[in-house]
């Protein structure tokens, strides 16, 4: 199961991710979302967990807590909308 993180440092890394989600089970993946123009974090990552009853306790757990100084937001990711295919369209 996917969590969006946010309100994170952005000094914030992926290993204080794993440590901090980790007490609740096992992290399959830490996603920090990077501005693509500055190479900086925007703020929000995402991890997934191992199993759902994981990622409900470390969401539970870790929402609202603090980390780097900040007080960070743990809530179910929402699915990735679709994307087309990015070709010039034509009807004919």
């Amino acid at each position: 199961m996917r969590l969006y993180v946010g309100n994170l440092s952005y000094e914030t890394t992926e290993e204080d991710l794993r440590k901090a989600f980790g007490q609740y089970g096992t992290v399959e993946s830490v996603s920090i979302v990077m501005d693509k123009y500055t190479g900086k974090s925007k703020g929000f990552a995402f991890v997934e967990m191992a199993s759902k009853e994981e990622a409900e306790a470390a969401k539970t757990g870790v929402n609202g807590s603090q980390l780097s100084n900040r007080t960070i937001r743990v809530d179910e990711a929402s699915p990735r909308p679709e994307r087309g295919g990015g070709g010039r369209r034509r009807d004919w």
